[in-house]
């Protein structure tokens, strides 16, 4: 099998740390190992131990290349978020050259964009553009071949701090890849979750992780804001702890199986709990379990609530808000959500490709499974770049023999 044609994703969160690897035909996609392995080292989606979030990588690893049936490999497409992800619209302006605007006016007014002022310690992952204006007509999502004197271009911005990204970057080459693209989390989870018929009417895509919340914002196909939230499915989990006085994986356990974040006092069940060693089980009421994780729901569904309109967005989702990542799987989530929010609210699975598995559409793969399709298209735009580096090298060479079969003729 050719290794260029293998692509590999790589999402390193708070609680697991998962590796897909797909090789890409002409039109075609498909899966061909996962590899998932239970995160350490990483705080609220930030590295805090580089050696074992590095083992951590390298497992993963080791697991879909096991599964797919190769030995090597060479780069990966990574997903970044942690709370020291701050993201920004910005606009720029530039005069047309040739009364028609070409790639160049497009790459021109881009640049002139994301030409703001930004701390030393920070770096721009992703200049996303919105929608460009030519003369007086705005909303356009393409110009190019269009007639006009002035372009204007608005983008949104996503910057990270450089020591955490290359912290990142740092632990997947000591696992033995290349970091060849960083991708913000929120962004490639909306790739595989939303359909462009959602990213036209206005949809709000929440990816709860372990450590963190991560939010997208789009409306006519663009995406109007992007936010990492310091919230995830881990404060579920150590309030359940800490509330019931049991060991952390006990309390993971009760969540996923029995948890639940509306109250009813009908029927009441009751739950055997295994506390701390050396303790007898106990009953617990299922009432008091969905108590505390209500209370931290509303919380988080506070917080997005304050962001919306903090940005001035509520007009903005006609289509609601879309659940998605290990941590929307507590049980009535989606209609609690429908409450606080007073928005429609769905949970999010990712869209089959590539002879995807069931055991694939499930919200936890959603950030790798659109990693593996940003990554397609970086695959895409290099060989266009590629193919447009050849077409110009042919050309130079083709002008310097015609000026040197001039030379000798004259």
């Amino acid at each position: 099998m050719s290794t260029k044609s293998v692509i590999v994703a790589l999402d390193i969160g708070t609680t697991k740390v998962c590796t897909l690897i797909a090789q890409k035909s002409d039109k075609n996609l498909d899966i061909l190992g996962v590899g998932s392995h239970p995160s350490q080292g990483l705080k609220k989606g930030s590295v805090v131990n580089i050696e074992k979030t590095v083992e951590s990588i390298r497992s993963s690893i080791e697991e879909a290349k096991l599964m797919a049936g190769i030995d090597e490999l060479d780069s990966a497409t990574v997903g970044i978020a942690g709370n020291h992800i701050y993201c920004f619209n910005s606009s720029g302006v530039v005069p047309v050259k040739n009364k028609e605007i070409t790639q160049a006016d497009v790459d021109r007014v881009v640049e002139a964009a994301k030409a703001v002022l930004i701390p030393t310690d920070r770096e721009i992952l992703h200049v996303i553009p919105q929608e460009f204006k030519v003369d007086n007509t705005s909303g356009i999502k393409n110009p190019i071949g269009m007639c006009g004197s002035r372009l204007e271009g608005k983008v949104h911005i996503v910057t990270g701090k450089s020591p955490l990204i290359h912290n990142l970057i740092k632990c997947v080459e000591q696992a033995g890849l290349q970091a060849n693209q960083i991708v913000l989390q929120p962004i490639a989870s909306s790739k595989s979750v939303l359909t462009s018929e959602e990213k036209e009417l206005g949809v709000v895509l929440v990816d709860i992780g372990g450590g963190t919340t991560d939010l997208a914002v789009w409306k006519d196909g663009s995406l109007l804001h992007s936010q990492i939230i310091p919230l995830g499915g881990n404060h579920f989990t150590n309030d359940l702890a800490v509330a019931l006085k049991i060991p952390h994986n006990e309390a993971e356990r009760i969540k996923l199986t029995h948890g639940t974040v509306l109250t009813t006092h009908k029927n009441e069940t009751y739950l055997t709990v295994q506390g701390l060693s050396g303790t007898k089980p106990r009953e617990v009421p299922l009432s008091f379990v969905a108590e505390i994780l209500g209370a931290r729901a509303e919380e988080l569904l506070k917080v997005i609530n304050e962001i919306i309109v903090e940005k001035n967005l509520q007009n903005e989702i006609n289509g609601g808000y879309v659940l998605t990542g290990g941590g929307a799987l507590i049980r009535h989530l989606s209609e609690f959500a429908e409450y606080c929010l007073e928005k429609p609210v769905k949970m999010g699975y990712p869209v089959a490709f590539g002879g995807m598995t069931t055991a694939m559409q499930h919200p936890k793969f959603s950030t790798v499974l659109g990693l593996i399709q940003e990554s397609t298209n970086l695959s895409q735009a290099r060989t266009r770049e590629q193919k447009l580096e050849d077409e110009t090298d042919m050309f130079d060479k083709f002008s310097k023999s015609i000026k040197n079969v001039f030379k000798e003729i004259f």
